[in-house]
């Protein structure tokens, strides 16, 4: 987060996502690894997922897991040697660019140790082969902005943020009108350039709505 002439920008942490739930399923030395990599945006609502996978499946040994979302983020093994299995998730996870993504892997014991390395490889492997399915989106880097303009350029304020691809927020009338609104950041600097000279100095800007 940052301020540029007065306004406080808030800018998505990474360039990627996933669009939908992606599996896969491994078969190391009579152990069954299986994957999952879904959209997932907080730690609660990750939480439940894994709860639910341990109910589908009472026979296996293990439900590891990682999400990456910011400041939720989580690396959990879930009874592995520590190390060996929620944080190499997490870092597949990082090493592709994801953000808000949850991956999970459900571990059916085969009655053969893997050892540290193996299992690093088996919960990486699972994790990657599930990418690989996976249609990543991009996520658009957003400004959050406010202003406030008099009643004469309500029109020409809302034909221009259409225009520019801006999402409206919030519209509040007062004294003046109120434009809560968010739009890329690629196309900020020049929206912002061509309103203030389109309002001759009549448009003020406000900083970021909590």
């Amino acid at each position: 987060m940052f301020y540029h002439a007065g306004i406080q920008v808030e800018l998505k942490p990474m360039p990627f996502t996933i669009a939908a739930p992606v599996h896969s399923e491994l078969i190391i030395k009579k152990s069954r690894f299986i994957g999952c990599v879904q959209p997932m945006t907080d730690r609660a609502s990750a939480q439940q997922v894994v709860n639910g996978l341990k109910a589908q499946h009472p026979g296996a040994v293990h439900v590891c897991w990682a999400l990456l979302a910011g400041g939720q983020s989580a690396a959990v093994d879930d009874g592995e040697p520590s190390g060996t299995a929620g944080r190499p998730m997490l870092d597949v996870l990082r090493h592709q660019d994801l953000e808000g993504v949850l991956a999970t892997v459900v571990r059916y014991w085969g009655g053969v140790k893997l050892g540290a390395g193996g299992l690093v490889r088996a919960y990486t492997d699972s994790v990657a082969q599930a990418l690989l399915q996976a249609e990543k989106t991009a996520i658009v880097r957003q400004r959050q902005l406010r202003c406030t303009v008099p009643y004469a350029m309500e029109g020409m304020l809302r034909r221009e943020l259409d225009a520019a691809g801006a999402t409206l927020l919030e519209v509040a009338h007062s004294d003046v009108v109120l434009f809560y609104f968010s739009l890329a950041e690629g196309a900020a600097s020049a929206l912002l350039a061509h309103l203030d000279e389109a309002g001759n100095g009549r448009i003020a800007w406000l900083g970021e709505q909590d």
